[in-house]
């Protein structure tokens, strides 16, 4: 159990750090593939065509909510983009270790 829990909180420390020296934007890098898997399966046939269309389609939506969200004023698409994924994130390291 403490493995187990150590180890989740290992991980998500390390696509912390990761992704605030990277950038919000690299975080589509680490969760698209994730999406587009739970959707196509294993055959890479469907998966690459999905994960190019789901990860271009998070990323024009993530911009287009920012610029709407405040109109005058234009917040980060890397803040949407983090709203949109943390909690897929954690849904994925939960799912997979506890």
């Amino acid at each position: 159990m403490w493995v187990k829990l150590g180890s989740s909180f290992l991980v998500l420390l390390l696509v912390g750090s990761a992704i605030s020296s990277v950038g919000a934007i690299g975080f589509v890098g680490l969760l698209i593939p994730h999406m587009a898997r739970m959707l196509a399966g294993q055959d890479h046939r469907k998966f690459l065509p999905i994960a190019m269309i789901l990860g271009a389609c998070l990323v024009v939506l993530s911009d287009t909510v920012s610029r709407a969200i405040i109109y005058p004023a234009e917040t980060p698409a890397g803040a949407i983009l983090a709203l949109i994924g943390a909690p897929f994130f954690i849904y994925l390291v939960r799912k997979r270790t506890l």
